[in-house]
């Protein structure tokens, strides 16, 4: 018990560098998502039938194929074909920031969706343009709204990141992975592994909790609490 509680102490400075890198992946991996999921989210109510078509296909596209495939397609096959030389920590964040944007856009979607029409057409009878009704009123109640499923979207994608070592990412299972290979002390470190990725879990979601109750929109975000 000794040696393995041992083992795990001194792996912990590696296996907290690779949580480090685990985070930057989510991070940017949301970020990406993001920007794509907003404006295809609008594209997809409000675009042209040919503009929808094309992100209905995006969607289906990466919400079709496992991770663990785009991983590979992206990493070994198009970025090569491309003549792209990208690091790998980079290549999860891309491929995992295209698959949560397939998802978020169907988030942000539904929350516009939920809005009601009467605020559109209000603010294009006052004179408003499609594009400022859309950029001043409606997005910004909408992403107010997909805060709790973004949350979710936070600890999907974080669980998603662990197929980053298949690629040689240096995030947390490729640095638990190295370890246990040449300690054979397998369980005490994928345990530990495990509480590193629930603690960010924990962690990002309460912060997400946090801001959606900062910006709660009275009377369209649930139940009162106190």
């Amino acid at each position: 018990m000794e040696s393995q509680l041992d083992t795990v102490l001194t792996a912990l400075p590696y296996l907290l560098a690779g949580t480090v890198n685990t985070a930057l992946i989510v991070i940017a991996a949301m970020a990406i998502g993001l920007c794509i999921g907003v404006p295809a989210a609008a594209g997809l109510v409000y675009g042209p039938q040919g503009l929808r078509q094309a992100l209905s296909a995006y969607l289906w596209f990466f919400r079709g194929v496992p991770v663990l495939t785009l991983l590979f397609l992206f990493y070994f096959g198009l970025f090569p074909l491309l003549h792209l030389q990208i690091p790998a920590l980079a290549a999860v964040a891309v491929v995992l920031g295209l698959t949560t944007g397939a998802y978020q856009a169907n988030i942000f979607r539904g929350a516009i969706l939920s809005l009601p029409r009467g605020q559109f057409r209000a603010a294009s009878a006052l004179g408003m343009s499609n594009q400022a009704v859309i950029r001043s009123i409606i997005l910004p109640q909408a992403l107010r709204l997909a805060i709790p499923a973004w949350s979710n979207e936070y600890s999907i994608i974080l669980k998603d990141s662990a197929l980053a070592f298949v690629i040689g990412a240096p995030e947390i299972m490729a640095r638990t992975q190295f370890v246990a290979s040449r300690t054979y002390q397998h369980l005490p470190l994928y345990l530990a592994a495990g509480l590193l990725y629930f603690l960010l879990t924990w962690v990002g979601v309460a912060a997400l909790r946090r801001l959606e109750r900062r910006v709660r929109i009275p009377g369209y975000s649930g139940e009162a609490r106190p």
